[in-house]
């Protein structure tokens, strides 16, 4: 295909995604979102995304390669260099702009703004142009602006936004000192998680503690679960087949994100939930407020668990971890997936549920296991549509000193703990990895 045919095909692409996408948006008699749209549309936190997603997966993977083609090369590598969003959005948020902006509708003029803040309002100004330029708040006149659709992820009850403001004030300080880490001798080649860019960044300010004592700042709990709607995690309840299984062992459940809405719109499963005593009993506070049926109706079991030390219970019809294996190195992963294979029966299987890399490289001797492959020209992993995946492998080990992993990084994985691949689920975003028990 010649260069000028790659284009056009790019072309096509975004048309053809931007009017599915567009589709999704219009179900239900909905109006579509602009960057002009001042409140969340209907389906910004629905379930299943999966449709839309993989459309703006397309669209944004097609968009972003064809600008990659037709700009200077020194123009896109400057922009990948020169990149201050985030700097913008960790002022944003702590300053709580979008909260004050909740309460003028129709804009506030940076002089008045900058006053409720406490920041400067030349300064304010230049930061909420930048992000306005990128279509979050809207500059409704010279030097006043109001919230959208897109800068209301930033309120301070905003979950996403919990995970953002850990992003923009903590896992940045790692990524300054990422090439340093890669060179020290005791981190460059460790995957202990206390040897990671952010520990390494933050006891050069003089912290003390250990990753987990970092975990326990007040907004890490609420950043998961600003996660788990970024990921989209709740499409699993309407792309797995559930109606064929009747017990579910969650391991590693947390207070229930998944298995709280897996019991009500499936009342025939039985579900365990396994997590760390201090943690069930969170979750047995939320089940008594969110799920009192299912727990009348002994639908949900509780019980404790170290996924490093024992295994689930026996014989489930499925094990399912979500955003857990993402978060060791190999050998504790194999651990854990080691001790979930020695509870699972002949007819068990293990759900995976994470991101899934791809290779740029297009390999037509792979085999998918039915994960989604690009049409081309656009490169295979689709390119920028996946750019959270990879950014977020990056971010697993800024904080974590983990990674997340390619199909054929997971499917080693499985065979070391005696595990085959069978399935893979894609949700777009993330995918659900199907293993059973290896012959």
């Amino acid at each position: 295909m010649s260069g000028e045919a790659q284009l056009e095909a790019l072309l096509e692409i975004i048309n053809t995604s931007a009017r599915q996408a567009i589709a999704e948006y219009k179900k239900d008699e909905n109006e579509v979102p602009t960057i002009h749209s001042k409140t969340y549309h209907p389906i910004d936190f629905a379930n299943d995304t999966v449709a839309l997603k993989k459309a703006v997966r397309l669209l944004e993977g097609a968009c972003q390669q064809l600008c990659a083609s037709l700009a200077p090369p020194q123009h896109t590598v400057q922009n990948y260099a020169m990149s201050f969003e985030w700097a913008c959005i960790g002022v944003v948020i702590r300053a709580k702009v979008a909260d004050v902006l909740e309460k003028y509708p129709k804009g506030l003029h940076v002089d008045e703004l900058a006053k409720l803040v406490s920041l400067e309002k030349g300064k304010l100004a230049r930061v909420l142009r930048l992000l306005a330029t990128k279509g979050c708040f809207t500059e409704v006149a010279s030097n006043t602006f109001a919230n959208n659709r897109i800068s209301l992820i930033t309120l301070s009850t905003s979950n996403p936004g919990a995970l953002s403001r850990i992003e923009v004030e903590d896992v940045s300080e790692g990524a300054v000192v990422l090439y340093e880490t890669m060179r020290e001798p005791e981190y460059a080649t460790s995957y202990d998680p206390d040897k990671a860019p952010l520990i390494y960044a933050l006891k050069k300010k003089g912290f003390k503690g250990s990753f987990f004592d970092w975990m326990k700042v007040d907004n890490y709990h609420r950043a998961m679960v600003g996660l788990s709607d970024i990921m989209g995690s709740l499409s699993i309840l309407h792309h797995y087949p559930w109606n064929e299984v009747k017990t579910v062992c969650d391991v590693g459940a947390s207070i229930g994100t998944v298995s709280l809405p897996l019991a009500k719109i499936y009342p025939h499963l039985k579900l365990i939930n396994q997590d760390l005593p201090e943690v069930l009993v969170l979750a047995k506070d939320v089940w008594a407020k969110d799920a009192p049926e299912a727990l009348k109706n002994s639908q949900v079991a509780f019980v404790p668990l170290n996924f490093f030390e024992e295994s689930p219970v026996q014989g489930q019809d499925v094990h399912y971890l979500r955003n857990i294996i993402h978060d060791w190195p190999d050998s504790e992963a194999t651990v854990i997936m080691r001790n979930v294979r020695n509870a699972m029966a002949p007819h068990s299987r293990l759900l995976i549920h994470d991101y899934v890399l791809r290779s740029a490289s297009r390999d037509r001797n792979t085999k998918s296991y039915g994960a989604d492959v690009a049409p081309e020209p656009l490169l295979p992993n689709f390119g920028n549509g996946n750019n959270r995946m990879y950014q977020q492998d990056l971010n697993m080990w800024i904080v974590h000193n983990a990674k997340e992993r390619t199909l054929d990084e997971s499917i080693a994985l499985g065979s070391a703990a005696g595990l085959r691949l069978e399935k893979v689920y894609d949700l777009a975003e993330s995918a659900v990895l199907e293993f059973r028990v290896a012959a």
